[in-house]
């Protein structure tokens, strides 16, 4: 069965491109010109996916979320805004919207992101928000690799102020430390969660991040590049494959490069690092 698509904007001509873009590869697409004709669609014919804009007359995209929320809609949403700034983005991700796009819209990206949101399975244990001001975000994430990427992408954009080359330190920084967190010590197990503060300094950003499992003392991360001899360097590759995790290794051996400070306490099952914006 083809996957049924619901696209949101009122704006004609983005509906327009939206919709011309989704059927001629291959999805069923309706469209509606605001939330609340978008709701009222929902009624009566369910949606696989929605492409949802934030600012729109008489009910906001954020609006629409919280409603899908309260209905315990299964649609996955995909936000589509020039509106990136940190309160909305936390918002959309407090209510469980799982992608983000920025206008104006590439078609290309547009397709490789609906369907890589539809060939990932629903997660039936959601990222939660506990603290969304732009300067303190809090969080808790369940331990798939699904979850970390989208918190990720989402995490990104909060940055988006920073020159290139801090903003990619800071990115590769939180995103090896987190998939370490969901590998090692979450164990890939989606009922456990690694907690993640994001603090926002003038000039700095911090990052904590607190995984579930008992810590580790880095020698002993057999699956980490830094636990084998310089005659062996690939030797870690093997028992990540047997493991079941994903290619690399190298990634807190980089991340020591890319960061100012990197702190963890005396278990090792939570890290902060720092990255000094002047």
């Amino acid at each position: 069965m083809k996957h049924r698509i619901l696209v949101v904007d009122d704006d004609r001509a983005t509906r327009h491109l939206l919709r011309k873009v989704l059927l001629a590869a291959g999805f069923r697409v309706a469209v509606a010109s605001d939330g609340s004709a978008a709701l009222k669609s929902l009624r009566t014919r369910r949606a696989h996916l929605i492409l949802l804009d934030v600012w729109m007359p008489k009910m906001t995209g954020l609006e629409v979320l919280a409603q899908l929320k309260k209905r315990k809609s299964k649609a996955r949403v995909i936000v589509v805004t020039s509106d990136d700034t940190p309160a909305t983005l936390l918002k959309a991700v407090r209510d469980q919207a799982v992608e983000y796009i920025r206008k104006p819209i590439q078609p290309a990206a547009l397709l490789q992101i609906v369907h890589r949101v539809l060939k990932t399975p629903a997660s039936t244990s959601p990222i939660a928000i506990l603290s969304a001001k732009p300067e303190w975000v809090e969080l808790e994430v369940p331990c798939t690799r699904e979850a970390a990427g989208r918190l990720h992408e989402f995490m990104t954009h909060l940055d988006t102020d920073l020159a290139p080359e801090v903003r990619e330190a800071v990115g590769y920084a939180f995103r090896e430390l987190l998939l370490n967190a969901v590998e090692w010590g979450g164990r890939l197990d989606p009922s456990r969660r690694v907690r993640i503060s994001y603090l926002r300094a003038r000039r700095m950003v911090l990052y904590r991040i607190t995984d579930p499992g008992p810590g580790f003392k880095l020698e002993e991360l057999s699956h980490a590049a830094i636990a084998h001899p310089a005659d062996r360097p690939i030797d870690h590759m093997t028992i990540r494959e047997e493991k079941g995790l994903r290619p690399g290794g190298f990634g807190l051996l980089m991340v020591r490069a890319k960061v100012d400070e990197l702190i963890y306490n005396e278990r090792r099952n939570e890290v902060v690092f720092v990255k000094y914006l002047d």
